[in-house]
């Protein structure tokens, strides 16, 4: 009894009552704790980004200073100076487009990962982006005679109807094999396919328009225009929109089809709409950057990672903020490592996007081996 008294905790009836009390309390803790990694998580992102923009403005052939950047931009000086065309007409229209489809290569990555259930897929690995590519070559071949010069809207379909029909071709696939690694092999080699096609018909061009499909092919943010701007977000936006209004149904389809479905969710549709905003998004990319690789899959591994969770209602505006800050500085990094020269911007997001996939395939044999 002296000892109870001394330490009521050891009683029985005082172990289950701490243990009552102390779960919902935990809950709490943890849902706190997870509230502030979510906000940080953001934060950075935000922070990063707007400093990303501002380095990206600064850097380049022609230096300008952060008053310069101030006055061009926040009151209107000096735009008609050597600095204000540089920023206003070269630099700017770069920087937002970079943001815009660097956020929607990740966003397209992440939604295929949660279509198929596996973090590996993505746009590039599975063909859809090399398809595109191909689409696009034929469509603009073919079109040589007819204008001067490759039409935006025609672009843009062309890169769409390329998209969807890689997409297709690996649902179609998906019925007949059971094995994940082996569709992503399948997916592989249709992008292999793609390119060795579209590396072919550019070898045999010899209209200027024609020609500018090589450099086209290596993916660049270089040509960027205030019109592609414009388009550009008049696509991508309303995609993302889309993607998060159905982030609750893909947080029921991505804990099993059985969940969703007692949920109400209707699968076919949900699938479908994933496919369409994939290959809207993909298609956005391919005609504006050309095929650029492993954003669509580093870029929603390293959120998930950063987050510690897939909720799409949380990891779809994550992706999108975490692909444009990563495209925003391989973009930096391709026109100033080696200036006056500029590298492809696949160069610098393979380099980047290439070891965070090794490191997550071999992350996930250590898991299955467990």
């Amino acid at each position: 009894m002296k000892n109870t008294a001394k330490y009521p905790h050891t009683s029985l009836f005082s172990i289950f009552a701490v243990k009552e009390v102390s779960l919902p309390e935990m809950k709490e803790k943890t849902n706190n704790r997870n509230t502030a990694r979510y906000c940080i998580v953001f934060a950075v992102f935000i922070i990063l980004f707007i400093a990303a923009v501002m380095l990206s403005i600064r850097i380049g052939s022609v230096n300008i200073s952060a008053k310069d950047i101030f006055d061009i931009l926040f009151r209107g000086d000096r735009s008609d100076t050597v600095a204000g065309n540089v920023i206003l007409k070269i630099r700017l229209p770069r920087i937002i487009l970079a943001s815009l489809l660097g956020g929607a290569l990740s966003l397209s990555g992440f939604l295929i990962q949660t279509f198929f259930r596996n973090p590996i897929a993505g746009p590039f690995v599975l063909g859809i982006s090399s398809g595109a590519k191909l689409f696009l070559a034929i469509v603009t071949i073919a079109m040589t005679g007819l204008f001067s010069g490759m039409p935006v809207s025609a672009t843009v379909i062309a890169s769409f109807i390329g998209s969807l029909l890689s997409m297709l071709l690996i649902l179609l696939f998906t019925g007949r094999v059971k094995s994940m690694s082996s569709l992503l092999v399948i997916g592989i080699m249709i992008s292999f396919i793609c390119s060795a096609l579209t590396d072919l018909l550019i070898n045999f061009a010899n209209d200027s328009d024609i020609v500018n499909l090589t450099h086209w092919s290596t993916g660049s943010f270089s040509a960027a225009t205030w019109q592609d701007v414009r388009i550009s977000a008049f696509i991508v936006l309303p995609a993302l929109l889309a993607a998060f209004i159905a982030s609750k149904p893909m947080g029921a389809y991505l804990l099993g089809e059985g969940y969703a479905k007692s949920l109400g969710v209707n699968i076919k549709a949900l699938r479908v709409l994933l496919v369409l905003i994939t290959g809207v998004l993909s298609s956005c990319v391919a005609a504006f950057a050309g095929p650029i690789s492993f954003v669509g899959i580093a870029v929603p591994h390293i959120s998930r990672q950063l987050l510690k969770t897939s909720k799409p209602i949380l990891m779809i505006p994550a992706s999108f903020l975490c692909g444009a800050l990563f495209c925003v500085l391989c973009d930096l990094a391709a026109r100033t490592l080696f200036s006056p020269a500029e590298l492809s911007i696949s160069t610098v997001t393979s380099a980047i996007g290439a070891p965070v996939v090794i490191w997550l395939m071999l992350s996930r044999r250590r898991q299955n081996e467990a």
